[in-house]
């Protein structure tokens, strides 16, 4: 088990959201830099008073490298603290160095926050062996031996905190991510399956039509052009994003107002839509939902439903539910009913994820049924 966790924090990569250089790093290390000097000019037990505040005043620059070079800012801190420990068991000297280099500290927490796991099993051997050189020229009791311990592993414990912390949220944004990518997925093939089925329908009529009445064909044509361009332009916008999530501007996500737009008299099937007077202001997902329902559950009925003379969109409102009802009166295609898709497993899901219930199948007076049913208020 040891092994395996030093082999994977081993191939721990680097931080991928460390922030640039900003003002307050330049505040901190003036403050540093001030306090440094201060204590050096006005403290009576400082050994090698000039020496050892020019090292401290030195150091504290190096904080500006801290989050992109970690391990060189560890290995000149902690080598210049080793330096003066030699210089302290050379010189016979106590204590050489002041108070305010404990902002040394800070390049620990900074290792093990920002650097790679190779970088941070160096950069923490470096700091033991200069903490172990510490302790054998200035050792000064059990207590600030166990102190200066638990200080230096809380340094390293707040840096590993923080770095799962960013990546757990990392993660969780990640998945938000990959689920909106879903979404657009199936919103690309409701809107794909929706205008290829109303182009196949229309190249039907104008093919059943071009012999007796060619003016007519024309007219066929030009809207099998026009919606072929709408259908490339939105595939194009969508695939934009789900291929690399290239920002992109969308129109108004449709939703129940929007479903008289799929009415229509010829050619047949006719479409009708019936609509509640008096609807309810509807949560966003909800009415945007109802209207992809709607928008499937037709196509569907264009693409399986043969001989069928006309299909009937209802939405009624009631009890804190929303009903959407989508009936054709053709005749039942067996693989309709062996193999219902992706297209209605896209619409279980919608429904199962805004709490409702959906049942698509044969109706008892023949024709095929989408029944859905969604709350009118959906829990956050």
């Amino acid at each position: 088990m040891l092994t395996n966790a030093l082999s994977s924090l081993w191939a721990e990569p680097r931080a991928t959201d460390a922030p640039e250089r900003v003002s307050r790093d330049w505040v901190l290390v003036g403050v540093l830099m001030v306090t440094a000097l201060l204590e050096g000019v006005l403290r009576d037990d400082v050994a090698w008073r000039p020496f050892a505040t020019i090292v401290a005043v030195g150091i504290a620059p190096v904080l500006l490298w801290r989050r992109t070079h970690p391990l060189a800012c560890v290995v000149v801190a902690f080598g210049t603290a080793t330096a003066l420990g030699l210089a302290n068991l050379l010189g016979g000297a106590q204590s050489v160095g002041l108070n305010t280099m404990t902002y040394i500290l800070v390049f620990v927490y900074a290792l093990v926050r920002w650097d790679s796991g190779r970088e941070i099993v160096i950069g923490m051997a470096v700091v033991a062996v200069a903490a172990v050189f510490g302790m054998v020229t200035d050792y000064t009791g059990p207590t600030e031996l166990f102190g200066g311990l638990a200080v230096l592993a809380a340094a390293a414990a707040g840096g590993a905190a923080f770095r799962y912390r960013a990546e757990s949220r990392r993660r969780a944004v990640d998945q938000i991510r990959s689920q909106e990518r879903v979404g657009l997925a199936r919103e690309l093939h409701d809107m794909i399956a929706h205008h290829v089925s109303a182009i196949a329908v229309q190249a039907q009529a104008g093919r059943a039509i071009a012999g007796q009445r060619p003016e007519a064909a024309l007219e066929t044509l030009a809207v099998i052009e026009g919606e072929a361009s709408r259908t490339l332009a939105e595939m194009r916008a969508m695939v934009r994003v789900l291929r690399d999530g290239a920002p992109t501007e969308y129109a108004p996500r449709p939703g129940i107002a929007d479903l008289m737009s799929l009415a229509r008299r010829a050619p047949v099937p006719t479409v009708d839509v019936e609509l509640p007077d008096d609807l309810d202001e509807l949560p966003p997902q909800v009415d945007a939902a109802v209207y992809r329902l709607a928008q499937e559950a037709l196509t569907n009925a264009l693409r399986h439903a043969r001989n069928a003379s006309r299909v009937m969109i209802r939405v009624v409102e009631g009890a804190g539910r929303l009903r959407l009802r989508v009936t054709d009166d053709g005749q039942i295609d067996p693989a309709r009913s062996v193999n219902h898709g992706f297209g209605l497993l896209g619409m279980t899901e919608r429904v199962q994820l805004l709490g409702g219930t959906l049942r698509a199948g044969p109706a008892p007076e023949g024709g095929w049924t989408v029944d859905a049913e969604l709350p009118t208020k959906v829990r956050r």
